[in-house]
């Protein structure tokens, strides 16, 4: 299977059958570092207009991802490798859950499936996150709904005083330090 890099985050798994693996992964990981948002994918559908959008992403830890939710769309996540605490929120910045996720042997559940339209955000809690995500498509970046809560992801001084905030909320609900 060969990659086509379409922008410096985004890969295309080309061909009728993707199969990824270690080269795949080290690829992705060597993206995380060039990437000025610290996430890099591939993706396994065709086009933004597929039906079925799968893909191979890796985050690393100080990625921002302003808390957003998908109205009319389903997601999933299977975790490759690392830890991930996804956090949900209710519409008005509350916290009202937290999905804690990890590899398979990492003693967390490694899957989990959001059906409904929730505002949601992830703390990754190892160096580097490699997920499996899953949603239905078409894509259009217009149909995301982002938080009024949460700054834009643009405001650097503000996410970071942010998510320092909600990583220490978020500790203080699982009984942790941050």
């Amino acid at each position: 299977m060969a990659l086509v890099q379409k922008s410096p985050e985004v890969f295309l798994a080309e061909g009728p059958i993707a199969a990824v693996g270690e080269g795949e992964i080290a690829t992705l990981k060597a993206a995380v570092k060039a990437s000025p948002k610290g996430r890099a994918r591939i993706n396994a559908h065709p086009d933004g207009d597929d039906a079925l959008h799968e893909m191979i992403i890796a985050i690393d830890a100080c990625s921002y991802i302003r808390p957003h939710k998908h109205p009319g769309k389903s997601e999933a996540f299977h975790i490759v490798e690392g830890e991930v605490d996804i956090v949900v929120f209710k519409d008005d910045g509350e916290i009202d859950r937290i999905v804690p996720l990890g590899a398979p042997g990492s003693g967390r559940p490694f899957y989990y499936r959001m059906s409904k339209p929730f505002f949601h955000t992830l703390i990754i809690r190892s160096r580097v996150l490699i997920v499996h995500e899953i949603t239905n498509g078409p894509f259009r970046p217009e149909a995301t709904v982002y938080a009024d809560f949460a700054p834009e992801d643009s405001d650097t001084h503000n996410t970071a005083a942010y998510r320092a905030d909600l990583v220490r909320r978020v500790a203080a609900r699982q009984g942790t330090t941050a």
